[in-house]
């Protein structure tokens, strides 16, 4: 799978480039951690992209948690990947038209949300935008420095739009009508970090920080009780040469997860324009909205990740509406010229304020 969100696709390696998605839309960052003596940290690359972990426990446990970290991010790979053509959701993808297809009970989770998110947001979030991101270059199809033609972005559109898929959740099932190309880069990684988070409760670890790709997911506290903090990177069209970050905001995180989307790390430009990987599945173009990016703090990594992608593909007036009613935290980051803009929601203003 490759960094895209939705409606959105990273140029990068293997499994949607994490690692650019760390970069990625408002890319967060972890904060500094503690040094105290129960704190445990692992990290390592996987699908394309860099993870972390930071826990509270035991100073023989590392080997052991790695293991099991490594295994869940194994298996969203195996089953989610659009880059990898023996993965469930590729075999799906190539299957023949008219062809029902049973699919793992994660993977099959994965899309469901993701077809209930499109249907909320009325086709913002959309799963079946894959044709379209490969169109534009953004996908394992191959990268391009031009826009397609017109008449190819409409060809793509005939064969989206979330309304088509038809699933059978008793028998755990989805059929392949023949032109049916899902792409769940926008929600898999949010995924992988509560299996991660499921996988650490169950070995009796209640504090822990997670990060895979730049998306975050924290549960309890550092040692000595304070919450976990993460930054929030200020927008930038490329990474500082030293590789450093600069934050937008500080924010604690317990119990909770941090998703991210945004315009500033992959895009081309043509005749004068900007074309970032970001695609409008409801008109197959790029989006032009002024929106640098979304940040979407939600109980679960799976809501985080798909929402930012929702709500930047919504733009800041309806993205904030939505947000609103749904009570949703969520920070905007909008182009003003030279610079920027923020809007936020009222639950997200009132993290800040912590």
């Amino acid at each position: 799978m490759r960094c895209s969100r939705s409606s959105v696709a990273c140029p990068g390696r293997a499994f949607g480039n994490l690692r650019a998605w760390f970069a990625l839309g408002v890319a967060i960052m972890l904060a500094a951690c503690s040094t105290a003596p129960l704190m445990q940290s692992i990290d390592g690359e996987s699908m394309g992209s860099t993870w972390a972990v930071r826990y509270v426990g035991a100073d023989d446990s590392p080997e052991k948690i790695r293991d099991g970290v490594e295994a869940r991010l194994l298996l969203v790979d195996q089953q989610m990947s659009t880059w990898k053509a023996d993965s469930d959701l590729s075999r799906f993808n190539a299957a023949p038209a008219g062809s029902w297809n049973v699919l793992p009970p994660e993977l099959f989770k994965v899309i469901e949300s993701a077809l209930e998110l499109a249907e909320d947001t009325g086709g913002a979030y959309d799963p079946t935008v894959g044709p379209l991101v490969d169109l534009w270059g953004f996908g394992a199809a191959g990268s391009r420095r031009e826009p397609p033609d017109p008449a190819s972005i409409e060809a793509m559109r005939e064969r989206t739009g979330w309304q088509r898929v038809r699933f059978d959740a008793s028998q755990r099932r989805i059929l392949q009508s023949g032109a049916t190309h899902l792409d769940l880069s926008s929600i898999a990684p949010g995924y992988a970090l509560d299996l991660i988070g499921e996988y650490l409760e169950a070995q009796g670890i209640g504090d822990y920080l997670v990060e895979v790709g730049g998306e975050l997911r924290g549960r309890g506290s550092r040692p000595g009780g304070s919450a976990w903090h993460v930054a929030i990177q200020r927008p930038l069209d490329n990474d500082s040469a030293d590789g450093s970050i600069t934050p937008q905001h500080v924010i604690g995180l317990r119990d909770a997860a941090l998703g991210s989307s945004g315009d500033y790390r992959h895009f081309f430009e043509a005749g004068g324009r900007r074309y970032a990987h970001r695609i409008d599945p409801r008109s197959g173009w790029p989006l032009d909205n002024g929106v640098a990016s979304v940040t979407v703090m939600a109980p679960l990594g799976i809501d985080a990740d798909a929402l930012a992608t929702a709500l930047s593909v919504l733009g800041v007036d309806a993205g904030l509406e939505y947000a609103g009613r749904r009570g949703v935290a969520a920070l905007f980051i909008l182009r003003k010229g030279e610079g920027f803009e923020e809007r936020m929601t009222p639950t997200f203003a009132a993290l800040l304020a912590r």
